[in-house]
């Protein structure tokens, strides 16, 4: 395909038409008459050579390929609105600017909470927004992250993409403080005859992905879309759960749960801010990559933590 050909206007009615599923919604949000919109949509339809739009009695829907389309338009659009916005210069104490930096609960609660603190102190009209980062951008990170400044991960999930790298972090077992089928270490029979409570999908986190190449597969008997929820989901069970060492430390008193150290030499968590290379060069960019660095340096050592149980 041509790109010096594509007028990208239509990328602009391509996302609202997507979005709004109706003609002249879609020409009333971006300031066209309906008549220019279906003309824009007309030319979509020959480009894809697909209906992308159909009418079922009063409304429309999508088609299969324009409910494909859906997220890759959004994020093309963020991601020409943020190139174009680009300048040469940044400076933090006066002007006002809005990142969006995808994260899991752990991530937000580690080290952006620090984050926000630090750039509250020097950059007071900015606004960082964290949203949950979901299994597709993961699957896809070259996509999901072309519409947004950045995502909080640890090495091992993606790569290929740019980052800094922030902090190290390291895998600990709970257990329920009143679990007594677990002596004072916890085996790996333990882990293979013990249920199991995950964060997400059994395979979400380079450890879970490292037992299985020992051979162990969890038995998930349930899962959830935080971190934070692990150690509620221990206390008083069978349950057995894997989770960040100081994220560990911070919940310490939410549940009654021994920290015991893996049976097994469970990889180090190395955290890094991940983004799309067309961000590079971007002023305001470079700025929250340095300030990341910044802020992650001043989190407490591994070794200052107190002892696990």
């Amino acid at each position: 395909m041509n790109l010096e050909r594509l007028d990208l206007n239509l990328l602009v009615a391509l996302r609202a038409l997507l979005e709004e599923r109706h003609v002249t919604r879609a020409g009333a949000r971006i300031g066209l008459s309906q008549p220019a919109m279906s003309a824009a949509l007309a030319r979509l339809r020959r480009h894809f050579s697909d209906e992308l739009l159909v009418r079922k009695g009063n409304r429309y829907e999508l088609t299969p390929l324009g409910a494909a389309l859906r997220d890759p338009a959004a994020n093309a659009y963020a991601m020409l609105e943020r190139l174009f916005a680009a300048r040469t210069g940044f400076d933090p104490a006066t002007e006002r600017h809005e990142f969006t930096v995808l994260s899991s609960d752990y991530g937000v609660a580690v080290f952006g909470t620090a984050l926000a603190r630090a750039v509250q102190k020097v950059a007071p009209r900015v606004t960082l927004h964290f949203r949950q980062v979901t299994p597709d951008v993961v699957e896809n990170p070259e996509t999901g992250l072309g519409g947004v400044d950045g995502m909080l991960m640890p090495h091992g999930i993606i790569s290929g993409l740019p980052a800094v790298d922030l902090y190290e972090d390291e895998w600990i077992c709970l257990v329920a403080a009143d679990n007594h089928e677990v002596g004072e270490r916890l085996t790996m029979d333990d882990l293979a005859r013990l249920p199991w409570a995950v964060y997400q999908r059994a395979y979400d986190t380079p450890v879970t992905r490292q037992l299985s190449m020992l051979g162990l597969e969890p038995r998930v008997e349930v899962s959830v879309p935080s971190f934070q929820l692990l150690p509620s989901l221990v206390a008083g069970t069978r349950r057995v759960a894997i989770l960040q060492r100081r994220l560990a430390h911070q919940l310490r008193h939410v549940a009654p749960v021994r920290m015991l150290p893996c049976p097994f030499p469970a990889v180090t968590l190395r955290e890094a801010l991940w983004w799309h290379p067309v961000h590079t060069h971007n002023a305001a960019h470079a700025w929250l990559r340095g300030i990341a660095a910044e802020t992650a340096a001043t989190l407490p050592p591994l070794g200052t933590l107190p002892p696990l149980d």
